[in-house]
């Protein structure tokens, strides 16, 4: 957990977040099908907190980041920033609450204007919000976010195709914190870079935010980098919610049958062999055409008939502890406990 966290003060609270892309076909483009991209995603995040989303590819994680800061609009649900629906603000009021959310982008190589040189790169945000008197500075605020991502301050002139990835992921990070905002999502951060690069980049964001009292909320499918860096985690399967837990509860014991399949499978070393991985069986459902009741019971050992019939709803299991799973729902009859093969 940041040094900074404050899990009294919710900085960023989502409610009911959904997005529906309509297929359209036909002459008149005609929409007589939608793909099911994110469902009813609630969950907050906390000053200084590192919230993670992860999940399988096409899961809704990068789509969830996306609508919380309006880069795609959502269809439905509500964004609170700091008392404000963010979903609602338009004209000045946007642009000012823009400045509190920043992103940082998976792939540092196409993120980068390549015509633009590092110091007006990093400068970018500040010259739109106009939050500088003078050019100097302008350019003291550049040279001051260089030197804390950890740029040489000689690489100011430069263009991104002269850096390695890493160095450029520092110089999207530096771009991302020069307003300081309040939240930065990190979409996939580091899965573009080499391991030995990912190390340092993850260091660096854990820096920034000790120092900063930044947020951040975490989409990587990679376990072993969610399990090092954050403070709650959310798993996410085919747009819906399926577990949400501190990183602490989530890792040792996980409660739904999805995510623990998606443990399963992280390497590690038992009485000096390798685990024996567990693969789900299965592929994952057409977002057009999701499964009727639980989205997950086309491929969960644990299935049974209401599983088939009725979506479970997200329950606190355990104190903080959430998870949206029938395996849990104490009213269930014995005809709707009826096992399914799958």
């Amino acid at each position: 957990m940041g040094k900074n966290a404050d899990m009294n003060d919710v900085v960023l609270k989502v409610e009911h977040l959904t997005k529906h892309y309509p297929i359209k076909k036909g002459v008149f483009s005609k929409s007589d099908a939608c793909v099911h991209a994110l469902e009813d995603a609630s969950f907050e995040v906390h000053r200084g907190e590192t919230f993670a989303i992860v999940g399988e590819s096409g899961c809704g994680k990068s789509t969830t980041g996306k609508c919380i800061l309006r880069l795609t609009e959502p269809t439905s649900g509500e964004v609170i920033l700091d008392g404000e629906d963010f979903t609602k603000l338009k004209g000045e009021d946007l642009t000012r609450a823009r400045q509190k959310m920043k992103l940082i982008f998976q792939d540092p190589y196409s993120s980068l204007n390549p015509r633009m040189t590092v110091a007006d790169i990093i400068a970018e945000p500040i010259d739109i919000a106009g939050t500088y008197k003078t050019r100097a500075e302008r350019d003291a605020r550049v040279e001051e976010i260089m030197q804390a991502v950890g740029l040489d301050l000689a690489f100011k002139y430069r263009y991104p195709h002269e850096f390695s990835g890493g160095q450029r992921q520092r110089i999207g990070i530096a771009r991302a914190i020069v307003l300081e905002p309040e939240i930065v999502v990190c979409d996939e951060p580091v899965s573009a870079l080499d391991v030995s690069v990912q190390a340092k980049v993850i260091n660096l964001l854990e820096e920034l935010q000790d120092k900063l009292g930044l947020s951040y909320i975490f989409i990587s499918h990679d376990l072993s980098v969610v399990k090092h860096i954050s403070d709650t985690v959310m798993v996410m399967y085919l747009g819906h919610t399926m577990e949400l837990a501190s990183k602490q509860e989530l890792f040792d014991e996980p409660l739904h049958p999805y995510t623990k399949a998606l443990l399963d499978v992280i390497p590690r070393i038992r009485h000096e062999r390798i685990q024996d991985k567990k693969i789900l069986q299965g592929d994952v459902p057409s977002p057009t055409n999701p499964p009727a009741g639980c989205v997950f019971h086309t491929r969960c050992q644990h299935c049974m008939k209401v599983c088939c019939d009725r979506a479970p709803e997200m329950r606190e299991v355990k104190p903080g502890h959430k998870c949206a799973c029938h395996l849990f729902d104490e009213g269930l009859t014995e005809e709707e406990k009826t096992p399914v093969s799958i």
